[in-house]
């Protein structure tokens, strides 16, 4: 007998309008039960659907944030749902844990999440920074507000005693990205470091990021997870009928706080003071006291050379739909951003991205085809004016002459804006493409194989023209310079995999076997060209009078590792997880290259026990821990070889070699033994939802430079140091559904890390050339410092602790040690829903200690200005607080003691700070304004008030001389068709 089914049709929204996306899952009924019938639909853009049921038939609609809602078909034909948020669903989503994916309620990794709808809120560049402040226990630190700038980022705390060596695994749709730098940095002045990789990762393409943090969720990784993993996973299309979409935005950016300096009068009024101590009168070059420039002019040198507006500007628009069996997604993005510096200086970037999926009508083949290209340009000033506008005088001369021209003022000083005339260009273009096949050979039996390759190309220079100097000195192109870096990175991977899953009468087995197959290439080239015939050759290295090949390195870097997971679900209730990988690198000699590592988790959700099961109280309960190695070869290519390089000299006409790296094939991986417990609870149908977490990493086997005597030629040579670093910490997570209910919905995150890192052991540290870098028992981002012990009131100089007793202020002194780890972070978002508003807000705090703003200026009485905290000094036998008595230098005491107060615990206070980092206000227009068009319109700030006792520019940054980060504030609309 055959069963006429009819066509249910229907509309999908919720408070604020249509639900485009929402699935409606058919379930077929069996007499007094429904059982899945694997048949499904997506609301298409104007949340409607068209199914095929028949009357007892059960409708489930699900999306994400959303309370799932069932509909039993009845004789009706059109079915009109509305649908509520509901916060207290997200343990039901399904998380990315790499290779597999697990519903967040059963997983027994540590995995921190975020996706898309917290993403576009930012006007952010950086993947990075969009991460801030939102997820326990990844601290990101950004390294400079100049386009192109990078990011910190440490997960868990720093493990290598290398800085370098303390990078998570990035994967963008599960292809290794590296996040090696770019470039070289003899080539840049204007960015610290070299640029950053990760700028051509377009934030808007992102549909989620995880982090996985613990053993359980790193150790398939192996040794590429022993910092954590990143899985970035792009957007991709859905089924329904073709749907465009376009972003339009625009903002502008500048500096969030100019540091308080002196002005003139009180400038001048130090200057002054500080010849008259010195017993000397001011010198024929001291222009700025001796009558040649103007003792009344001001020029607020912060606000001339860093006080501009950066402009952004975003566009982006997208294709995507499809049926059953295909959906696809095509999108474009430009982004163009200019500086706050003056003159004409800016980022572009733009990217295509596009996403394939299908499957076969069977349902048992499946692909993913997966591309994206980008094309970025970077054209700055060579040089940071930062530091150049907290130095100059505040009566220094005007930049320019009546008749526009640079002033030099007779020679008389260096005008700022020459500096301009140096360029610092990249232009960077990335390529990336994945695809995975899957083909189900049994019932839960598949078979999967996925594919990938990374291109980058990077092309740098820096240019010092002759025009950066003054033209008295009759300098020409002659003495123009130029470096150009060609860096290539080609990379691909194979990771064939099988998977096994079967339902047993009391639980569920998962299997999980697989392979890597992964080869890196890279090329590095650093040219320097001196002396031009015109500098408008300048680009052109054959126009050059001479040219020197600086480096030239080619690299090539092979890994393959076998994998596997078996997971065990007993009455869906007790959880096991066991995770392993054998890796094997070429970085490492014959007998080293191949490790094993793994991992075990478990889970006992005892809140599905009968005694807690369905109370009104505790509505989830999981106890989880998990333990495990991973494993670490960052370290750099043939480390392990004697390795030479062209020493630039020329012998009976031959370039000979020189040697730079001693021969040691017995040093192998550095190990990181992670240990966690946590717990999570919901309360209240998980209306509040509690997450505690409890780590204590270990890493041994440091790869590091193990010093050498000098009679070998080499400083230090490669291999194993059994020294033992310590990362441990408390993370707290927590969600609340403050209220719910109509049009009104407020939901806050909360969640705070405290860390700390340790040096266990090291040994002979004394003997050793990291005496002054280390201490054990302390972090390892530490500074050994002087001990300030106050002013000397008969001198007026500063006066330190002399730990040895010998009368003598030195190195043999530091022993007072300054950690710059972190107390605590975390940070604080709240949602505001009202019918069609939504306004968003994260606030990110860090607990920390920080250099102060007298660590950033020179000598107090020399040429140069400064905070004014130095107002409050020494001026007469007896004065006893505030800073030592100015000197021009000829006071040589005083200038000793100012340079070891650099050196010393006085110059380093509390950085701790709040900053409202991301407000978003949004407004849905309605439907029926625009022709059944979706139509958003957003305000977005970034960086926008901070809160805090810090006297210097930025709590959060930590590099002198380069610019903050921005405040940036940006207006936009978002239309679907």
């Amino acid at each position: 007998m055959t069963i006429k089914q009819n066509i249910i049709t229907g509309t999908v929204s919720d408070a604020h309008g249509v639900l485009p996306g929402v699935t409606v899952a058919l379930r077929q009924a069996q007499g007094d039960n429904s059982f899945s019938s694997g048949k499904s639909v997506i609301t298409d853009e104007k949340g409607q659907f068209s199914i095929a049921a028949e009357v007892g038939d059960v409708l489930v609609f699900s999306y994400i944030g959303y309370a799932a809602v069932t509909v039993t078909v009845d004789s009706r034909r059109v079915y009109d749902v509305i649908m509520q948020e509901d916060a207290t669903t997200l343990k039901e989503v399904t998380v990315n844990a790499g290779y597999y994916t697990v519903k967040d309620k059963e997983r027994t990794g540590s995995i921190a999440k975020i996706t898309a709808k917290d993403i576009e809120k930012q006007p952010v560049t950086n993947v990075l920074a969009t991460m801030q402040g939102r997820m326990a226990g990844v601290s990101i630190t950004q390294t400079s507000g100049v386009p192109g700038g990078g990011f910190d980022i440490k997960i868990r705390g720093q493990n290598s005693l290398r800085a370098e060596g303390n990078s998570p695994l990035y994967l963008i749709d599960g292809v290794p990205y590296s996040s090696e730098a770019l470039g070289n940095t003899r080539s840049t002045y204007v960015l610290p470091g070299v640029a950053n990789p990760l700028n051509s990762i377009n934030p808007d393409d992102i549909a989620s990021i995880e982090v996985l943090k613990d053993a359980d969720a790193t150790a398939i990784y192996g040794s590429r997870g022993a910092n954590g993993v990143v899985l970035i996973t792009t957007k991709t299309g859905k089924q329904g009928k073709t749907r465009f979409a376009a972003n339009v935005s625009k903002g502008a950016g500048s500096v969030t706080k100019f540091m308080k300096l002196l002005n003139t009068q009180q400038y001048l009024a130090m200057r002054h003071e500080a010849y008259a101590n010195d017993g000397v009168a001011p010198e024929p070059f001291a222009y700025d006291v001796n009558g040649t420039w103007d003792p009344n002019r001001y020029t607020d040198w912060q606000k001339e050379l860093t006080g501009g507006t950066a402009t952004y500007t975003d566009a982006n628009a997208s294709v995507s739909g499809g049926s059953a069996t295909i959906q696809f997604l095509v999108s474009g993005t430009y982004h163009d951003e200019t500086t706050v510096f003056p003159g004409d200086f800016g980022y572009k970037r733009g990217v295509l991205r596009s996403n394939l999926n299908h499957q076969s009508e069977n349902g048992r083949f499946k692909m993913n085809f997966s591309t994206g290209y980008t094309a970025q340009e970077n054209n700055q000033t060579s040089t940071d004016l930062s530091s150049v506008a907290l130095s100059l005088a505040p009566n220094a001369p005007a930049l320019y002459t009546a008749d526009g021209s640079l002033n030099w003022e007779g020679s008389t000083w260096a005008n700022p804006i020459a500096l301009l005339e140096g360029k610092y260009r990249t232009k960077t273009h990335d390529f990336i493409v994945n695809s995975l096949l899957s083909y189900t050979l049994l019932p839960g039996l598949d078979l999967k194989t996925s594919f990938g390759i990374t291109d980058t190309q990077h092309e740098e220079t820096r240019t010092q023209p002759s025009t950066l100097y003054d033209p008295v000195y009759e300098v020409g192109p002659e003495y123009s310079s130029l470096y150009v870096t060609n860096s290539k990175r080609r990379s691909w991977i194979v990771e064939p995999q099988v998977s096994w899953a079967h339902q047993w009468k009391f639980g569920t087995t998962e299997v999980l076997a697989g392979g890597t197959f992964q080869q890196q290439k890279s090329s590095n080239q650093l040219f320097e060209a001196d002396g031009f015939a015109s500098n408008s050759l300048i680009y052109n290295l054959g126009a050059a009078f001479h040219v020197f090949t600086l480096k030239d390195q080619q690299t090539d870097y092979k890994y393959q590792a076998f994998f596997g997971r078996l997971n065990y679900s007993y009455k869906e209730r007790y959880i096991v997880n066991l995770t392993g990988r054998r890796d094997g690198s070429s970085r490492f000699g014959p007998g080293r290259q191949f490790a094993t590592f793994g991992a075990v988790g478990a889970a006992w959700l005892f809140g599905a026990e009968k005694l807690l099961k369905d109370n009104g109280i505790l509505s989830f309960g999981k106890l989880r821990g998990s333990y495990g190695i991973t494993g670490n070869d960052q370290i750099g290519d043939y480390q392990f070889l004697d390795t030479y390089l062209s020493s630039g000299v020329s012998y009976a006409g031959v370039i000979g070699l020189q040697p730079t790296r001693l021969y040691n094939p017995n040093f192998g991986w550095e190990t990181n033994k992670k240990l966690e417990v946590a717990l999570e609870t919901g309360f209240f149908k998980d209306r509040i939802f509690l997450t505690l977490g409890w780590y204590n990493n270990r890493s041994s086997s440091q790869l590091v430079g193990i010093p050498m005597p000098a009679t070998t030629g080499f400083s230090s040579i490669q291999g194993n140091l059994d020294a033992t670093v310590q990362n441990r910490g408390v993370e707290v997570t927590l969600r609340t559904v403050n209220f719910q209910k109509g049009n009104f919905n407020w939901t806050t995150h909360f969640n705070i890390s405290v860390a700390k890192n340790k040096l266990l052991s090291f040994p002979a540290l004394e003997g050793s050339t990291y005496r002054n870098q280390f201490v054990i028992g302390q972090a390892l981002n530490i500074q050994k410092v002087y001990h300030y012990t106050g002013l000397n009131p008969a001198k007026g100089v500063f006066t330190f602790e002399d730990v040895n007793g010998d009368g003598i202020t030195n190195a043999q002194d530091k022993q007072t040690v300054a950690d710059f780890n972190p107390a605590f972070f975390g940070g604080l978002s709240n949602q505001f829903t009202y019918k069609r508003w939504q306004l968003d807000f994260l606030l990110q705090f860090v607990k920390q200690r920080n250099y102060t703003s007298a660590a950033m200026a020179g000598l107090p009485g020399s040429r140069g200005n400064q905070p004014v905290e130095v107002l409050t000094h020494w001026q007469s036998a007896g004065d006893s607080t505030g800073f030592q008595q100015y000197t021009a230098g000829y006071n040589y005491d005083a200038v000793d003691a100012f340079y070891n107060y650099l050196e010393s615990d006085a110059v380093i206070s509390d950085a701790s700070y709040v900053r409202l980092k991301n407000v978003s206000l949004t407004y849905k227009v309605p439907e029926k304004w625009l022709f059944g068009a979706s139509c958003r319109a957003t305000l977005e700030a970034q960086n926008l008030l901070t809160f805090t006792s810090y006297k210097g520019r930025d709590p959060e940054f930590t590099l002198s001389g380069y610019l903050p980060p921005l405040r940036v504030l940006t207006a936009g609309l978002q239309f679907t068709f």
